[in-house]
């Protein structure tokens, strides 16, 4: 395997900021609009991350607001279940806490509706970035979902990714593109672009590298992101693998072989805490795709957005039993 490292990063805490749902997942197919039983969990992008950093042994922080109300009340015992730091959530009277609906599909992808229009993450402004202790921070991991929340939460995001340059603290960026959040196309792909210019690390999936470049392969997309700026990119490609490129190199790894996929909502956020929590360990960047592409399959392996994510045993466990894609 190719030695792709990526320099900058060290141990340490890892700051995630964003919005937290509480996510109710539909108990058999069917359009939302006639599904009678619902299961309630609890998701986001960013909170799933921290879900599976913690798991593996990680030191996650995560930063959100979240309403007065009985899906906060979930979010918090969620996250106290799960060992996860909660100094950094602001309850917020004001405002209420999103939610999803998500489909049950036995093909492809589930269908997801959001109601978070208004949410107390969207009130995420400079000001929550201004209070903020770094010591101890090592990374910041940040997604395009906080952005588009609110014109707060753009001007938060940008201030997070300067003060975390400002204190030599390592930034990752998912792009995780949600069109129905931004004003326009080209909106999102102009934030997405910039964002992503100020990254040490970028996690696309092929058809984010398309939205955002007109990249069509992972050798493409990867080198699109790099020249815009990032100094390192894993690209995602499915069930395949995965590629990971420096300006010095590149490395495709192949991904884990599964019997039936359950469900493909949050195996990205899986990707990116097996990349991060391998990284964090000292793995070169091609180790650390392999770490990936496994969490990544393991989590479409359950319903939940977070449930599936694993254990050190577990991920052991998992990459013993399963063959690699060919």
């Amino acid at each position: 395997m190719a030695d792709v490292t990526v320099s900058g990063i060290r141990p340490g805490r890892v700051l995630l900021v964003g919005e937290a749902m509480a996510l109710f997942g539909a108990c058999e197919e069917g359009d939302l609009s006639e599904v009678r039983n619902f299961a309630a969990s609890t998701a986001g992008a960013e909170l799933n991350v921290a879900v599976g950093l913690k798991r593996l042994g990680q030191e996650p922080v995560y930063m959100t607001r979240l309403g007065c109300d009985p899906f906060a009340d979930r979010i918090l015992g969620f996250m106290r279940a799960n060992g996860l730091d909660s100094s950094l959530v602001v309850r917020d009277g004001s405002r209420p806490t999103g939610f999803m609906l998500k489909s049950r599909v036995s093909h492809g992808d589930p269908t997801t509706f959001y109601r978070r229009a208004g949410s107390a993450a969207s009130a995420i402004s400079p000001a929550d970035v201004q209070a903020l202790d770094w010591r101890g921070i090592s990374v910041l991991h940040l997604t395009g979902i906080l952005p588009p929340l609110s014109e707060t939460a753009l001007e938060a995001s940008y201030a997070l990714v300067k003060a975390a340059r400002e204190r030599g603290v390592f930034v990752s960026f998912d792009p995780n593109l949600r069109p129905a959040l931004w004003p326009d196309a080209d909106t999102m792909r102009d934030t997405l672009r910039e964002l992503a210019a100020q990254a040490d690390l970028v996690l696309p999936g092929l058809a984010e590298g398309r939205e955002l470049f007109g990249a069509e392969t992972p050798e493409t997309v990867a080198q699109a992101f790099l020249d815009n700026g990032a100094r390192a990119v894993v690209v995602k490609d499915g069930p395949r693998g995965a590629l990971a490129a420096t300006g010095s190199g590149s490395c495709y790894v192949p991904g884990f072989v599964v019997d039936r996929v359950v469900d493909t909502v949050g195996c990205g956020d899986g990707f990116a805490a097996g990349v991060l929590s391998a990284l964090l360990e000292g793995q070169d960047l091609a180790s650390a795709a392999v770490r990936g592409c496994a969490l990544g399959a393991i989590q479409t392996q359950h319903e939940s957005d977070n449930e599936g994510l694993p254990t050190p045993s577990e991920l052991k466990a998992f990459t013993v039993s399963h063959p690699r894609a060919a």
